[in-house]
């Protein structure tokens, strides 16, 4: 998969989490453990480690459990499971490395690439936990936008060096564009919120940049539904932020 069609994915799965405010909680719960299935299943054809079939069903279901109980706990803190979950996803990591019997030269770096997996789908839950506490689309709007546009540049072929730069700039510009249109966020947190987005989309394209070419279609839809939802967390935590 093309950095192009990557980018393409990555903005239907943020649009699909935007209309969210829209179709209501169910729905946004819905996308979130969805998108932890198909990113589950494919991080590891991504990555190439072993025992992908086992480790793919830990990520899934480590990112589908904290997308459930964000949308169903009554705590005031959504997100007060998810850490749990993502502990025993490591965990059963662990299990998975040490009792299976191949590629055990590569037993770290599989370990490694396979919690680093738990951990980004653990952070699905955020957007749904983003909904749960402005139920106002406004937040989710602005990094929606600044990751897009930050998606949009990353689908030029040229050298990470230049397009980190232009993402960052472009994507801290649009952050307060949509802040003035959407929601009553300041223009300099806005700008900021912006250009933290661009950096970590900008970091994911540098990974797929260094894993040179994609293992095949579901490691490729992994790659591409990997910053977004990282970015759940982001949102989460920068809304009780500025908005509490």
């Amino acid at each position: 998969m093309k950095s192009s069609l990557a980018g393409l994915v990555g903005i239907v799965a943020l649009a699909a989490i935007v209309a969210g405010h829209i179709f209501g909680l169910g729905y946004i719960v819905g996308v979130a453990v969805a998108l932890s299935a198909v990113f589950g299943y494919g991080w590891p054809h991504y990555l190439g480690i072993p025992a992908k079939k086992t480790l793919g069903a830990v990520i899934a279901l480590t990112g589908a459990a904290a997308a459930l109980t964000s949308g169903l706990t009554a705590d005031a803190n959504f997100l007060v499971w998810t850490p749990i979950f993502i502990a025993f996803g490591f965990g059963a990591v662990l299990v998975v490395q040490l009792i299976r019997g191949t590629g055990q030269a590569h037993r770290l770096e599989s370990t490694l690439g396979a919690g680093a997996g738990v951990l980004i789908a653990g952070f699905a839950g955020g957007w749904v936990a983003s909904y749960r506490f402005l139920g106002a689309p406004g937040m989710t709007l602005i990094i929606a936008v600044s990751a897009a546009v930050a998606l949009c540049i990353g689908m030029l072929p040229w050298p990470d060096r230049a397009l980190a730069p232009l993402a960052i700039v472009l994507s801290a510009l649009a952050g307060p564009l949509a802040a003035l249109l959407v929601s009553d966020v300041r223009i300099l947190p806005a700008a900021v919120l912006g250009a933290l987005v661009a950096a970590v989309i900008a970091s994911f394209r540098r990974l797929r940049t260094l894993t040179g070419p994609m293992r095949g279609v579901t490691g490729a839809l992994a790659a591409a539904a990997a910053p977004v939802l990282s970015l759940g967390a982001l949102v989460y935590f920068i809304e009780k932020l500025l908005l509490a």
